[in-house]
């Protein structure tokens, strides 16, 4: 039997009414890293961020790992210029015996030294997403391959609901939430904002801050956050050049420089610059759906 058919330890009731997830290990505790979670619903534009904010961090002289944690497993293309095999998929090739990987095998070094881990994740309706996760952390931690890290960046899939989406929060100090100037992703936000809130009763993790991003205004972001006590910490704007860089498989730090380019990667490194200092814990209170329509709708 592989350690993908047992069934993961669990709390009932900890984090959260009804609550069913997956609980970390205490000796799987990440130390001596700033660890940040990244948030948004579904093709909001995370994993261009957590890319690009990895590029940022080691361009401040940051020891940066990103860990893509959607099945997907396209969070650190970007970074390496190719889909990197998953933890997970390595894992089977071994028949799940860990102790004969090598660090080579799951972590690629990307741009500007920037290492590379994709989690990957059980095939569709089989498994626990969250499971894979605290896999990934736990051969991380048996490498030692966290000793020498500043930064660890997690790259999450957009399912609020998954215990994929809640393991991150178990690791994290703080939790960044991607979004745009529209009805779909302020209202996903405001899901996010309350199930992170529900995990900080429990862990250390807690809010950073929103990024509006592909936006060219953020006034319905910004109202949003007045109203229910959050904070927008950067904006990244609806220009071109993103979509190439994605197409080219190149960060923003690897674009040929122009004034369009240097201003979003300043963007970037000031949102790095902002994260390492530290942020204010935030404890915004979330709307129920019915006031967020009315504060959002139109008639």
């Amino acid at each position: 039997m592989s350690p993908l058919d047992k069934s993961p330890p669990q709390l009932r009731g900890q984090d959260g009414e009804g609550s069913v997830q997956v609980h970390q290990d205490p000796d799987m505790k990440i130390d001596g890293a700033k660890v940040f979670s990244v948030y948004g619903k579904g093709g909001i534009g995370k994993s261009t961020t957590s890319s690009n904010l990895s590029a940022a961090f080691s361009t401040l002289g940051k020891r940066v790992l990103q860990i893509g944690c959607d099945p997907k497993h396209d969070s650190t293309f970007t970074l390496t210029g190719s889909l990197v095999p998953t933890v997970i998929d390595i894992l089977k090739e071994v028949d799940f015996h860990s102790e004969e990987l090598r660090p080579e095998d799951f972590i690629f070094e990307g741009f500007n030294g920037v290492k590379c881990v994709e989690a990957g994740g059980p095939p569709a309706g089989t498994g626990c997403g969250g499971y894979v996760v605290g896999q990934t952390v736990k051969l991380l931690k048996q490498h030692h391959l966290l000793e020498d890290t500043d930064v660890v960046i997690f790259d999450v899939l957009g399912d609020v609901v998954c215990g994929g989406f809640a393991a991150p929060l178990q690791h994290a100090d703080r939790a960044l939430i991607v979004t745009a100037n529209d009805f779909d992703s302020i209202y996903a936000m405001n899901r996010i904002i309350a199930a992170v809130q529900a995990k900080s009763n429990n862990y250390k993790v807690r809010l950073a801050g929103c990024v509006a991003n592909r936006s060219r205004e953020t006034n319905e972001v910004d109202r949003y956050c007045k109203e229910v006590g959050f904070n927008r910490i950067a904006h990244m704007p609806d220009v071109d050049v993103i979509r190439r860089s994605r197409l080219k498989k190149k960060t923003l730090f690897e674009m040929d420089a122009d004034e369009e380019v240097v201003a979003v990667q300043a963007e970037y490194v000031r949102l790095a610059e902002k994260l390492w200092n530290g942020t204010e814990p935030l404890a915004p209170d979330p709307l129920e759906d019915r006031v967020i329509f009315e504060l959002l709708g139109f008639d």
